[in-house]
This record gives C-alpha cells, sequence and structure tokens, in this order.
C-alpha cells in the first residue's frame, strides 16, 4: 500500500454526543469532495493528556476541543496562539508533523464573523455592550469586543466574583454589575450579548428585566438550541436586531478545517441547514 495517509480530524470532550461539529465539518468534507474524518471522541479528564500525545501518531492532524478540556488542553500544548493565551483556553488544536502541538482559540473569531454577518451595521465604537455569563465563552467575547474597539463593556453574571476575576484580567473597558441591576444597564446598551448557558434548552430561562432593550440596539445569544431564545424573541419585539448562537459555532470552525484540511470553507445557508438537521 503506497498513497498519501488520509487526515482525520475529531472534536474531543466529555460527553460529546450532543455536539454538531461533526455534522458541520463532515458536511464541508463532502462539498469540497476532500480525502478525511472527522469523529467525536468522548475523553475523561484523567485520560486527555494520553490521548492528545497519541493522536498524532495514529494519522490525526489535529482536533477541536470543548467543555471541559478547554483550559488543560492549553496547559497542555507545546505552542499556542495569542489569542488563545489571552482567552485562557484552547478550542483547537493543530499537530505538527513531529507530532507537538499548536493550541489555538477560534471562539472569538467565530464570535465576531457571527455579529458582522447577522449586523453588518454594527459599529464596535458607537457604544456600551453588556455581557452576560463570566464562563470560557465569555473569556473569548470579552477578548473579541476589546479588540474591536468597543469603549466600554458592563459584565454581569450570576457569581458577582467570576465577574470581578474578569475585569482584573481585561482591565479597565469592564465596568461590573450586579446580576440583581443586570436590567438597569440594558437600556444604555448598542450591543448586548448572552454567553451563559441561562435559555438553552434543560437549563433554567435568562431571567433579566429586558423591558429596557432600546430599538435598534442589537442582540445576540450564544445559545442555539433553541435556535430563537426568549432573549432574541423579546429582542425582535422591542425592535432590535436579532442575531442567532448557530452561526458562531460554524464560523469558529472556519480556520480548524482550514489547517487540517487544506480548504478555507464557506458558511453557507446550505450548512447551516445541514447542522440543524
Amino acid at each position: 500500500m503506497s498513497g498519501k495517509q488520509i487526515p482525520l480530524a475529531g472534536v474531543i470532550g466529555h460527553p460529546i454526543s450532543h455536539s454538531k461539529s461533526p455534522i458541520l465539518h463532515g458536511h464541508w468534507l463532502k462539498t469540497y469532495g476532500l480525502a478525511g474524518h472527522y469523529i467525536p471522541m468522548d475523553v475523561a479528564p484523567d485520560d486527555l493528556e494520553a490521548v492528545l500525545r497519541t493522536l498524532p501518531k495514529a494519522g490525526f492532524v489535529g482536533a477541536n476541543i470543548t467543555v471541559p478540556h478547554k483550559e488543560v488542553a492549553l496547559d497542555l500544548a507545546d505552542t499556542a496562539s495569542n489569542r488563545a493565551r489571552q482567552i485562557g483556553a484552547a478550542n483547537t488544536l493543530v499537530f505538527q508533523p513531529d507530532g507537538s502541538i499548536h493550541a489555538d482559540n477560534t471562539d472569538g473569531y467565530g464570535f465576531m464573523q457571527n455579529l458582522r454577518s447577522g449586523a453588518p451595521d454594527w459599529i464596535p465604537a458607537d457604544g456600551p455592550a453588556v455581557v452576560f455569563g463570566a464562563g470560557g465563552a465569555a473569556r473569548a467575547v470579552l477578548q473579541a469586543l476589546v479588540d474591536a474597539g468597543v469603549p466600554e463593556i458592563l459584565l454581569t453574571n450570576r457569581t458577582r466574583s467570576r465577574a470581578d476575576r474578569l475585569k482584573e484580567e481585561f482591565g479597565t473597558t469592564i465596568t461590573v454589575v450586579d446580576w440583581l441591576k443586570a436590567g438597569n444597564v440594558v437600556e444604555d446598551a448598542e450591543l448586548v450579548v448572552n454567553t451563559s448557558s441561562l435559555g438553552m434548552h434543560g437549563q433554567p430561562e435568562l431571567r433579566v428585566p429586558l423591558d429596557g432593550l432600546q430599538p435598534g440596539a442589537i442582540v445576540t445569544d450564544l445559545v442555539y438550541a433553541p435556535l430563537k431564545t426568549r432573549l432574541l424573541e423579546t429582542a425582535e419585539q422591542a425592535g432590535c436586531t436579532p442575531v442567532d448562537g448557530l452561526g458562531m459555532l460554524l464560523h469558529q470552525a472556519v480556520p480548524g478545517f482550514e489547517s487540517w484540511f487544506g480548504v478555507r470553507p464557506e458558511v453557507t445557508s446550505d450548512l447551516r441547514a445541514a447542522v440543524l438537521g
């Protein structure tokens, strides 16, 4: 048998059965007629390091990393992009020919591409953004908003100490607002972002009062199951521009796919339909 090895990639999480990434990458492999496979891998935290060191030997060119492994994956990597270091987590790994691991984080990129495609008129410098949540996704969003030149970010989280910690890291652009007062700052916002899991199937609703939303504000939810969350429904009724969270998932996958399979894929309506099933 001669011939080039078929490149393999996949997504590693614990659990992983809910992941849409195999459908997404599978759609692109088929669309572009590329040799390659992308598979879901359920890996327990204790096994992560051994698995990551073994995959390159088995023909893998890289992997996506999801909950709960994003921070640890960054620590295990041999090299990392600046944005992964700033965010403190990795969602995309590229295995080099010598087996070393390069870590990147494309969540902020995916967030920003989705926002710009859903709300092309948004001007970052125009005014404050309100961000709900202070987990891993919030870190990527904050980094993207700071880099885009948003003048003020009002950050609010159910556990205030986590938001305070992010303010220490990301600096003076960020003002922490008490969760109980979150409804009061919404009326100043040009952009409202939910990075928490509130409003997702099986999670409690986002109960922040939204009657202060100004018509013309842009409201985006990283939750995409359901596709139209209560937050986005309320935003639409208030005359805001709603941007659903599915596009972030699709756009964040572009840089990884390109580095593994050698083609820069496009985010299309066909892709959205395939992922929504």
